[in-house]
């Protein structure tokens, strides 16, 4: 007699997101912010073209100009975080995105245009952090798998506010213009009501201090701009963050100068990295899931990086269907590549991030996003001027820093993972 056997059931949607409520709630905050930032980002060059009058060289300065204000967000949000409530902090950044965007609606003066760009990059940049922070301590060790939630909720997002905005374009008015830049703002206020019903979740540090009847430490807290270690890392990251730029900025006029491919691949590329973001982010998660597991990622993380940048150099080889065919690999290994470095540089950035100190730590790893958002574009324009021998160096530099990463990452981390969650008398 054959014995039947019934599969255990699935638990809900719901209880497979860490986090609980709050965790639910805050991913929901990070869709709707995807989705007004596409709404906003795709058509931000054309706003300041056709509706404020700025010439080109204009348009490119204000953007460099907000773009290098902006660095400075990542390590003033980490160091707020640690000096006041993370939720409050999060809304202030939110309602400041929203006040800014409204500005430029005021003038069409050049500098004033250029100060209220570099006023709204400031808190953008410092959102990354924040939030990064918030799902650190309301995940716990399970805040790999609920950052690779939160980023195909995120691309899901930037591909709804992105086909919002070619619908507004298709228009092509002074008023579609605004009402991009109106809703996006609308969108922070919206994040602002949603995150006001977030409950605080507590730092790390409080969770211990709590489940401790020694007296406070009077020690000063730890200083990332001290720890070289911890430098030597986000410089190191600064370089792989660089995937972003090749993708979105090297791979569409590497097209155009320097291969037989018809124009309209790149666009199609984008939309393959999306959607392979939206597939294959969270399965990939449960490879990152320990700090140990994370820093062994930086091996096959080398190999994807060289993998593609050989090759971008092979679509320059001549011919159509070679070029379509390289583009097409080196896009998609690129985008596992992507996807690879975000589940290491989530979980040991937060590991190597002592707990009296978390959110100023955050804070300086973001400088790594920020300056490659600022100097990538510049780099990888110069790497297609160079043409196809200039990938195999920038592999090889990439291959360099993950040896030299995975040195730095097994020497820093000596502690247990702290993926493990701490065991407190409070838990208890």
């Amino acid at each position: 007699m054959s014995r039947s056997t019934t599969r255990p059931a699935r638990p809900p949607l719901k209880d497979r997101i860490p986090g609980g409520t709050d965790g639910r709630r805050m991913l929901l905050v990070g869709f709707i912010d995807k989705c007004g930032t596409g709404l906003w980002s795709t058509a931000m060059a054309l706003y300041f073209t056709y509706v404020t009058g700025l010439g080109l060289g204009q348009v490119g300065l204000l953007i460099a100009l907000s773009g290098a204000a902006g660095i400075a967000g990542a390590p003033l949000g980490g160091r707020l975080a640690d000096r006041f409530p993370l939720v409050r902090v999060i809304i202030c950044t939110q309602l400041l995105r929203a006040a800014a965007l409204l500005a430029l609606l005021t003038t069409d003066d050049y500098l004033l245009l250029v100060l209220f760009s570099a006023a709204g990059a400031l808190p953008d940049r410092a959102t990354n952090v924040l939030t990064k922070l918030y799902a650190a301590r309301v995940a716990g060790p399970d805040r790999v798998r609920y950052q690779a939630i939160n980023r195909t909720t995120s691309n899901l997002g930037w591909t709804l506010g992105g086909l919002g905005a070619a619908a507004a374009l298709a228009i092509g008015s002074d008023t579609a213009f605004r009402i991009l830049l109106i809703g996006d703002a609308l969108s922070y206020l919206v994040m602002a009501a949603l995150t006001l019903r977030c409950a605080e979740p507590p730092a790390p540090a409080t969770r211990i201090a709590a489940a401790s009847t020694d007296p406070a430490p009077t020690a000063a807290p730890s200083n990332p701009w001290r720890d070289r270690g911890f430098l030597a890392f986000t410089a190191g990251e600064a370089v792989f963050f660089l995937h972003d730029s090749i993708i979105q900025v090297a791979l569409p006029l590497w097209i155009v100068h320097a291969t037989d491919a018809p124009v309209g691949l790149a666009p199609l590329l984008m939309v393959i990295n999306s959607a392979l973001v939206v597939l294959f982010q969270v399965p990939l998660s449960r490879f990152g899931a320990t700090t140990d597991a994370a820093r062994r990622l930086l091996g096959p993380l080398a190999g994807l990086f060289a993998a593609g940048t050989l090759a971008l150099a092979v679509s320059a080889l001549g011919g159509r269907t070679l070029a379509i065919t390289s583009l097409i690999t080196a896009a998609v290994v690129l985008t596992f590549a992507e996807m690879i470095h975000t589940l290491a540089s989530w979980e040991i950035s937060v590991a190597l991030a002592p707990d009296d100190a978390q959110g100023a730590y955050l804070g300086v790893h973001g400088l790594a996003q920020s300056t490659q958002r600022f100097a990538g574009p510049l780099l990888m324009t110069g790497l297609v001027s160079a043409g196809p021998v200039a990938w195999p160096f920038l592999g090889a530099a990439l291959v360099a820093t993950a040896a030299a990463q995975n040195r730095l990452v097994r020497r820093h981390l000596t502690e247990p993972s702290l993926s493990v969650p701490k065991v407190t008398v409070s838990e208890h």
